[in-house]
């Protein structure tokens, strides 16, 4: 998850659905992401994938078509085995929306690199090409491990 899914939780989000689906490891898992804001849901839609982002993906052969931004809810957490967050205020959005973590399944991506470093955000630097290298680093180790 990231602010407002229309940059990198999008990008993770069809990022790992391309690799389970290469390793053939897709009935294993079910892959979705959000936001922990409303920014990008106007009206009750949500907005399209940003258009960088969805260029980035696509260099790489990955389609994310269709993608509307969703706003995390209360529920998911009951819901979803783990939330993988982008940056330190994803994860404090995302504990203040569930109302904690008594099982421990949030946690930042970066953290399957040993790092507690934040995902590199596009939106402020425009290098899409650095968020997919940390994207794809973490999910690499990330399927290790599950």
């Amino acid at each position: 998850m990231c602010h407002g899914n229309i940059c990198r939780s999008p990008m993770a989000e069809f990022m790992l659905r391309d690799m389970v689906k290469k390793e053939g490891r897709c009935e294993e898992f079910f892959i979705s992401s959000s936001a922990t804001s409303t920014e990008e849901i106007i009206g009750g839609i949500g907005n399209l994938v940003y258009p960088p982002a969805k260029a980035e993906l696509e260099k790489h052969g990955i389609s994310c078509e269709g993608k509307r931004a969703v706003r995390l809810n209360k529920s998911d957490y009951e819901n979803y085995d783990l939330f993988l967050c982008m940056d330190n205020n994803n994860v404090r959005n995302a504990l203040r929306i569930f109302g904690g973590d008594s099982h421990g399944k949030v946690k930042k991506l970066l953290s399957y690199l040993g790092s507690d470093r934040d995902v590199a955000d596009p939106w402020y630097s425009g290098d899409f090409a650095k968020t997919y290298s940390d994207i794809y680093s973490a999910l690499t180790e990330f399927l290790k491990t599950e």
